[in-house]
């Protein structure tokens, strides 16, 4: 499933003539081994997170060296309660396990996008891309011009 999830990507921004490094590399588990595989900041990576909030499945996106702050995610929504997603929830809503979400709503996978401010603070952002072993590093720019997320501040 990951290789589809990946060639999707792929295909979304060559269509699009967006420029992207891709990095293949050893598994990775945490924000801190993907950054060093990919020879980038922690910052520049883009930490996706699938959220219930209230009934509904949310993608959030924000930098690997920070962390998520519900609290705001509540307000900004005006919700009641939030929680992760579990990787069976993930499983069957994106195809994908934990650790290898893209930072990419429609058409990639079917939730609505949001992307904390600290995104759009780096020129860069560095993201596994439907696996544990694949990552994209592109321009922040060209991610956010296609990609279309709803910008706010949800990290701390």
């Amino acid at each position: 499933m990951s290789d589809a999830v990946l060639n999707n990507i792929r295909r979304f921004l060559d269509d699009a003539g967006i420029s992207y490094r891709q990095v293949h590399h050893e598994p990775t588990r945490t924000s801190e081994e993907s950054a060093q595989v990919r020879g980038e900041p922690l910052e520049v990576g883009g930490k996706a997170i699938v959220l219930k909030t209230d009934d509904q499945f949310r993608l959030f996106v924000l930098s690997a060296a920070l962390k998520f702050d519900s609290g705001a995610i509540k307000k900004h929504f005006k919700l009641k309660k939030s929680r992760f997603a579990s990787a069976e929830e993930l499983l069957e809503t994106t195809g994908l396990v934990p650790g290898c979400i893209p930072p990419f709503g429609e058409p990639i996978l079917p939730l609505e996008l949001f992307v904390d401010e600290s995104i759009v603070q780096n020129q860069r952002i560095a993201f596994n891309a439907g696996s544990l072993t694949d990552s994209i590093i592109m321009s922040t720019q060209d991610y956010v011009e296609i990609a279309k997320p709803t910008v706010f501040s949800f990290s701390k």
